[in-house]
């Protein structure tokens, strides 16, 4: 198990150096990136998504949050894997 965690905790730093280095390319090269979103998804929308209804998913979405048809339709095929 001292493997895993130290693979875990090397990961981790990992991940954190990458993100400042995008933070400082993104900053050097004047570009814009939106904070990423804090929707919650409900157990509804989660299954329509399953099933393929992706139309009801994004109907019942927009429902929810209050968000945009393109935001709604975005997250909801972020959702699609």
């Amino acid at each position: 198990m001292p493997d895993v965690d130290h693979e875990i905790l090397e990961l981790k730093r990992r991940v954190a150096q990458l993100e400042s280095q995008i933070a400082f390319l993104i900053r050097n090269l004047g570009l814009e990136y939106p904070e990423p979103s804090t929707w919650e998804v409900s157990p509804r929308i989660m299954d329509l998504v399953r099933r393929g209804k992706k139309i009801e998913a994004i109907r019942l979405f927009r429902q929810e949050t209050g968000a945009g048809l393109k935001d709604a339709k975005e997250f909801i095929e972020s959702l699609e894997t």
